[in-house]
């Protein structure tokens, strides 16, 4: 081989590795002695490199990154190059010099503090230019400068230890006794562009021989912090000492940025000093590097310290779902020049020229997760190519092994294939979601979709969604609301009866009084009717008369017991064999989630306490004997009607009324009445035995306009009650939407940033307006008092119900109405729009202005969803689509499906995209894969993206889908990071300001 072929091989080992998924973990160790190190080798052997080498290639978890490291020295670095270039360590992808050195200040343990300086090792020249940097360090001893080369350690070995004989043991003493300046260190790389480009500068953060060992002495707080503030990392295993440098210790991230420069990455590696070490931290803090195995992945660390440095036994990712798409392929498809893509289980993000193939690779993905039917728009690439389409494929390739896959040609058919195993948010389909023309319907579904998910399964009640979630939770409390409005409704009639029965008592006992004078003047008729001379039989004529009288209303009366008694056997037939079943049925669909048998539901079967048939049997055989035996039969007639029908010593009222009748018409007889007398005698007793059944139907009807008042009260009392349980019964709802919410609420009140802006609300919405319209149709407002006018009803309310209306129990609106009352009963009967006397009208305008009163149809229990105190009725549709993406990616934690999103950004400003977006991404990234395609370089740079995809579309052509082709990787990788500066308006601003902050060269 020649020397150029073998130059070029050692270069083709040494070039950089970029990974087509981007972003990946793998395990580093930035920080290992080799044998030779110049001090502390604890080395033993003559195969001393090789045993460490071997180590290193059997280490597991397998190193992929070593930091050689030797004190103000490359040479082991160079050694263990040489190695590789030989063939040596092939899983190694990176090897990098990490050069200790020892500053000029102690620690209270007495030991030097000790920075690292990191080269990268992409500059070809990188040695020598790492040979020249460390030459311009110096050290002064007795008044001589010697630099930090090899040559002028050794000098300065010998010259502080005369008695030294060899190089090696001069070497070893002047690396002890060189120290740093860490202000001429600082200066040296401020003042080179190479070092700003190539170098990261890192320092021990223990208590031994770090910059934690200084905080026991307050004089060195100002050294500390200048030392750690130029530092880019901190050398450290500690749990507190990350915390720390991420802003989530004692010091706040505002203090980072203001006092040290902004959060740095720890690190740590097993420091080997010997053979047994060598890839074997303590307590296995190992360290994991997510990124391209290339030197600038630690730049990217150092930027991105959370997300991108972990200290841990076991690779971070290794706890990956099943629901992580790894491979797209694409079978049979000509026209696509990447036919297989691998795919981070992060952040990707689609990014290229309009019609570069974004849509369409999205489209791919859903196609073969069996979500793309619903987002088949006008704008999809599968429906614009529909007449090209022919035998294509997509297959998915998952994390558990399983693969899924569809015909791009009869994506219209998936449902019948599986569920969607992805989530497709299309543009289109954002768009609809969030449009202009108001909050949609289907926004609103997607929102309760989010809320019922948030509840774990067995809080649902066994409910499938959240309209039966909310049904179910809700039942009782509207039964009930609705059960006491029809009581409110019910009693209003009732003390309307009342009322009236109260003010017709003055009539009726007129009326009884009239009825009780007419009786006695037709008695005294009746008496005239009878011929003078015969005093003796009148006498027993009118005791007879006034018995029949008598009798014939206990004939009456039996006679209407048994109707109503006939009646009320029809009323109980009909309920035993239709309406109590009837009712029980209903009971048993209204409460069918009891989960009772069928068995035990016969427990509830509607019945009466005792044998109501046999009891109305009973009792009408009982009031026919009663009607037969008050009737009786009427007595053969007699031969001489001189004769009585009747005992004398038998009390006349205990006969028949048919003996008595008969016994009437003889003494008739007797005494000599005519026939028209007779006609008239008999008119009279009739009209007698009517007025004293009208008297006695009158006399009860007063008994019950006596006692109206205390009924009256009663059931005002029980509308207080009813109205108070109504307001109980919204209470209750309220309780129960809150219930249904907290599971939600509870996770927004843990947020901060852009999810604290999220806030879910339940309220009773209290439309006083339309309550006090519909009491003014009640009311003439044209009178003179506090009513009058427009408006003056809404300001009452306003002022004593309103606030208990909106959030005060049921007891409080109950105080506040009668409070309400008290001031204004008298003023509502001043304001009437009708007379009193015209009482028919007066009683319908009372009966309607208590049904008003009490009445709560303007309170309904309502939720809502404000996004920065606005509610989302109000918003924009690109915030409305931010508030949808925070459902999706940081709040519906059930749904761990990969998510598609096609620009996010649609309709944002850049202000909104960065604070609003970004945060939301880098948040759910660690959840769920999620793949956006996007224009904005913000949600490529800031959000950290895992893996980035160019897409690249060439020249169409006549009849044939045009060719495209699919280039992808993470942003430590050059070419990415070309293509996003040269596609994303923005993207090199965004990574300059990105790294600005840490003096890390673009």
């Amino acid at each position: 081989m020649s020397r150029s072929n073998e130059k070029e091989t050692k270069k083709e080992k040494l070039k950089p590795q970029y990974d087509t998924r981007g972003s990946i973990w793998h395990r580093w160790d930035p920080h290992l002695h080799c044998p030779g190190t110049i001090l502390n080798d604890q080395y033993k052997g003559e195969n001393a490199l090789n045993d460490f080498l071997t180590r290193i290639e059997e280490s597991d978890p397998l190193i992929k990154v070593l930091g050689i490291t030797d004190y103000y020295s490359i040479d082991m670095y160079e050694r263990v190059i040489e190695e590789k270039l030989n063939g040596r360590l092939p899983n190694v992808a990176l090897i990098f010099p990490n050069i200790e050195l020892r500053f000029g200040v102690e620690t209270a343990s007495g030991k030097p503090i000790n920075g690292h300086i990191l080269v990268s090792p992409d500059d070809h020249n990188h040695i020598d230019e790492t040979k020249r940097f460390l030459s311009n360090l110096e050290f002064i001893y007795n008044k001589e400068k010697y630099r930090c080369s090899r040559e002028d350690l050794i000098k300065l070995g010998y010259k502080c230890d005369k008695a030294l004989k060899d190089d090696r043991a001069a070497l070893a003493t002047g690396t002890i006794q060189f120290k740093v300046s860490y202000t001429q260190l600082f200066k040296e790389i401020v003042g080179s562009s190479w070092a700003q480009k190539n170098i990261l500068l890192g320092v021990s953060g223990n208590t031994t021989d770090g910059t934690s060992g200084l905080k026991k002495d307050a004089s060195f707080n100002a050294t500390r912090t200048e030392i750690e503030r130029h530092a880019n990392i901190i050398f450290s295993s500690q749990p507190k000492q990350r915390e720390f440098w991420l802003g989530k210790g004692i010091a706040s991230m505002s203090d980072l940025n203001e006092k040290w420069g902004g959060t740095k990455p720890c690190l740590h590696g097993s420091d080997a000093h010997g053979n047994n070490e060598v890839g074997k931290p303590a307590l296995e803090r190992y360290t994991w590097v997510k990124g391209d195995l290339v030197f600038e992945s630690l730049k990217q660390a150092c930027i991105e310290p959370e997300e991108r440095v972990i200290i841990g036994p076991i690779c971070p990712d290794s706890g990956s779902t099943s629901k992580i798409i790894q491979e797209l392929n694409l079978d049979n498809a000509s026209w696509l020049q990447t036919s297989t893509l691998k795919l981070n289980s992060g952040l990707i993000a689609i990014i290229g020229a309009r019609g570069s193939g974004k849509t369409a690779l999205a489209d791919f993905i859903a196609a073969a997760g069996y979500a793309l039917s619903p987002q088949l728009t006008s704008g999809s690439f599968i429906k614009r190519a529909s007449n090209l389409i022919e035998d294509e494929k997509a297959t998915l390739t998952w994390t558990n092994g399983e693969s899924t896959y569809n015909w791009l040609r009869s994506v219209t058919m998936e449902d019948i294939l599986d569920s969607p195993r992805v989530q497709y948010l299309s543009q289109q389909f954002v768009e609809d979601l969030c449009s202009a023309e108001g909050l949609t319907d289907k926004l609103m579904e997607e929102i309760e979709r989010v809320i019922f998910q948030a509840h774990r399964i067995e809080d649902r009640l066994g409910a499938s969604n959240f309209d039966e979630l909310l049904e179910i939770r809700s039942a009782n409390s509207k039964s009930s609301r609705q059960r006491n409005e029809e009581v409110l409704r019910n009693i209003s009639s009732d003390i309307m009866e009342e009322y009236e029965r109260k003010d017709s008592l003055p009539q009726l006992r007129k009326a009884f009084s009239e009825k009780k004078s007419a009786i006695e003047n037709d008695i005294k008729v009746r008496q005239a009717l009878v011929g003078k001379g015969k005093e003796k039989r009148e006498s027993e004529l009118s005791l007879v008369s006034s018995a029949v009288d008598k009798v014939r209303l206990t004939l009456d009366a039996a006679r209407k017991r048994h109707l109503a008694l006939l009646a009320l056997q029809s009323t109980i037939s009909s309920l035993l064999n239709t309406g109590l079943p009837n009712q029980t049925q209903k009971i048993k669909q209204d409460h069918r989630n009891a989960g009772l048998t069928d068995l035990q539901w016969r427990n509830f079967d509607l019945g009466f306490a005792g044998g109501v048939e046999e009891l109305l049997i009973d009792s009408i055989a009982e009031a026919v004997t009663n009607i037969e035996s008050v009737q009786g039969t009427t007595p053969i007639p007699m031969m001489d009607n001189s004769e009585s029908y009747l005992d004398n010593d038998q009390d006349i009222e205990t006969y028949s009324y048919n003996v008595l009748f008969s016994e009437l018409k003889r003494l008739q007889l007797l005494i000599g009445i005519d026939k028209e007398n007779t006609k008239k005698y008999s008119m009279i007793s009739d009209r007698i035995t009517k007025n004293e059944t009208a008297a006695s139907k009158l006399q009860e009807d007063i008994g019950l306009a006596d006692g109206a008042i205390e009924r009256i009260i009663a059931l005002i009392d029980q509308r207080k009650s009813a109205h108070r349980e109504v307001f109980q019964s919204i209470v209750e709802e309220e309780r129960e939407l809150k219930g249904l919410y907290e599971p939600l609420m509870e996770n927004l009140k843990s947020q901060t940033g852009t999810l604290s802006k999220l806030v879910f609300y339940v309220h009773r919405m209290v439309d006083v307006e339309a309550w006090a319209t519909e009491g003014e149709e009640l009311l003439d407002l044209r009178k003179a008092g506090p009513l009058k006018g427009k408006g003056t009803l809404a300001q009452a309310a306003a002022e004593y119900l309103k606030k208990n209306w909106e959030s005060g129990s049921a007891e409080e609106v109950a105080q506040s109405m009668e409070l309400f009352r008290s001031k204004y009963n008298e003023v509502f009967f001043q304001h009437a729009p009708v007379l009193k006397t015209d009482r028919v009208a007066y009683r319908a305008w009372i009966k309607k202005l208590g049904d008003w009163l009490y009445s709560a149809n303007h309170i309904q229990v309502t939720y809502g969803i404000e996004y920065d105190h606005l509610d989302i009725k109000q918003l924009s549709p690109g915030t409305r689509g931010i508030v949808l993406l925070m459902l999706y990616l940081a709040i519906d934690k059930e749904d761990d499906r990969p998510l598609i999103i096609d620009q996010p950004e649609e309709n944002l400003d850049p202000k909104s995209i960065f604070d609003e977006l970004v945060p939301i991404f880098r948040t759910a990234k660690h959840r769920r894969q999620i793949i956006i395609i996007t224009h904005n370089a913000n949600l490529v740079i800031n959000t950290d993206a895992d893996q980035v995809i160019v897409a690249t579309c060439k020249e169409h052509l006549p009849n044939k889908l045009p060719p495209i082709a699919y280039a992808s990787g993470g942003i430590e990788n050059p070419e990415i990071r070309n293509s996003i500066c040269e596609i994303l308006e923005g993207g090199e601003a965004a990574f300059r300001e990105r790294a600005r902050r840490l003096r890390i060269n673009f």
